[in-house]
This record gives structure tokens, sequence and C-alpha cells, in this order.
């Protein structure tokens, strides 16, 4: 563990990843890049992800929470120039290499990652849950791309009643994706629902559902299912999306689900920053899912 800074008594969320073995959580970074359908740099994301945390706290004055869970850093997989296609399984390999702990986190990099992220925990067993503006059905026949991970499992075999989509956006999809989604009896519920009842309500409903038919939940946070205006640093993201408070405490929850195993964070493009919005934004993220976990 770093130690940790005397000035003020400051303890930083950075305090507690490094090299920790016996962790309850572990952390990956994934900057998968290629084959993004907009090109960007998601690939700085874990990077950018890791360099914020010393600005964060372990303490939150909201709740009285003193963060002290310990975070075992397994460091990066190696995706430079590399496709979807042939990261597949070093992905996969690393997160299931992490399956003893209590909750993977995956560090993104584009979408690409959750397809083999899911793989890890166990086709046969596992539910999806996403939050996304978009359904990524985008058919197979052309490749993997970050636009239709949920497609590629679909094909694979993942039952889509074992699929829930949170947060799709108006006029950022297309008629035949939710007709696919539909017929493939994904669970689909759209940003406007979110927000009237509430991100963080909704997505409890939807993990009691999915605990309801598997053994454990993967969760997708495609971080461009937040409003454009609080979120510009993904090429994705549109207006009328969800709030970064509900995202928020969504998180919490999720973290404090008790068969969410694995959760990823895709998307985060920092060449589009407005100032340093997105990394801490990102970093919010990682503590709020630290947070529910604790809360377990």
């Amino acid at each position: 563990m770093n130690e940790p800074s005397e000035a003020l008594g400051w303890r930083s969320v950075a305090d507690l990843v490094g090299n920790h073995p016996d962790a309850p959580v572990a952390l990956i970074g994934a900057p998968l890049n290629e084959r993004s359908l907009t090109p960007g740099r998601c690939d700085l994301g874990p990077k950018t992800l890791r360099a914020v945390l010393p600005r964060l706290s372990t303490y939150d004055v909201e709740t009285g929470l003193e963060l002290d869970l310990l975070v075992h850093d397994a460091g990066d997989v190696a995706l430079k120039a590399v496709s979807p296609f042939d990261a597949f399984e070093p992905v996969r390999d690393a997160v299931a290499a992490q399956a003893h702990r209590a909750l993977t986190i995956l560090v993104g990099g584009n979408n690409a990652i959750t397809r083999p992220g899911v793989h890890a925990l166990g086709l046969d067993r596992v539910g999806v849950l996403t939050l996304d503006a978009h359904f990524d059905l985008r058919d197979t026949d052309q490749g993997l791309t970050n636009g239709n991970p949920i497609q590629a499992l679909l094909d694979d075999g993942l039952d889509g009643q074992r699929i829930s989509q949170i947060g799709l956006a108006p006029f950022a999809n297309t008629r035949r994706a939710h007709e696919k989604a539909e017929a493939a009896g994904i669970s689909v519920r759209t940003a406007r629902e979110c927000r009237q009842r509430g991100l963080a309500t909704v997505v409890v409903e939807e993990l009691e559902r999915l605990s309801s038919l598997c053994e454990v939940i993967y969760v997708d946070f495609d971080i461009d299912v937040i409003d454009r205006s609080q979120w510009p640093a993904s090429p994705g993201a549109r207006p009328g999306g969800v709030s970064v408070h509900d995202f928020f405490d969504a998180a919490r929850a999720i973290g404090a689900c008790p068969k969410a195993r694995a959760v990823d964070l895709t998307e985060y493009d920092p060449s589009l920053e407005v100032g340093d919005l997105g990394s801490l934004t990102a970093g919010r993220w990682f503590c709020e899912i630290l947070s529910g976990l604790a809360a377990r």
C-alpha cells in the first residue's frame, strides 16, 4: 500500500490500490481501442483513471463511510493495436484469473471488452446488465466492434432473458435494434423511464430480476449513458441521458449486489475531456463501486 500523505491527514483512494494478492477487489485495465465506430482514444482510460485516484479521499462526508477495502491492481492487458477478436482470450483470461475475489473492476477501453468479460464468469450461469445509451446489437457479419458486444453474446448462446439494458437514449438507436432486443427477450428500460423513476430504482429492479435467473451478474457501465451536458468525454453520449448523480447512485447499488461479480467501465475517451471533468467522474464511479461493495 502507498504511504498516505501527512498533509491534513489526507488519505486517498490511491492508497488502497496496489499489489494486494489477498484483496477482495481486483482492478484490471483493458485499453482496447481498435474497431471503435467513432475513432478516439479510449485506450487512455485505464491510465487516466489511475492518475486521478490520489485526488479522491477515502472518506464520504455524506454517509460517514471511510473506505478501507484494498484493491489488487492486476495491471493492464496488452491490447495495443489488437482487434476485438484477438483481444477476446487475453481479456477473458485476465478477468477469470481474478474470479476468486468478491468483485473485479475492468476499465476500458471501448465496449468490445464487455463480451470477453462476460465469458470469464461463465456464459451458462451469468446475467448481464448494461447501462448504455445504445443497444449494441449491430450485426456481427462484418466482425466485432464496440457496437455489437450484446449481439455477439446472443450469437454465443447467451439467453436474452438474462440481459437487462438500461438507459437507452432517444434518437440514438434504430427500430431494428429495438425489435431485435424484444425478439431476444431482453429487458429494455429507456433513459426517460430512468429519469422519471430514478436510475437506481430501475437498476435494483433489474438486479432482482436477473438474480432470480442466474448465479452471477456482470455489469457494463458504458459511460455514454450519462447526459452529454454532464459527460462530454464519450462520442456516443447524447442530450437526454441520465444524470451523473443518478449514475453514481446506481453504481453504489450495483456494488452492493451480492451477485455482481464483475463490472466494467467503457467508452471513456480522455482526449474529449473538458478540463478534468471526465477523470473525476470516472474516479467518483470507482469510489461508488467500492462503497457499494463495503455495504454487502
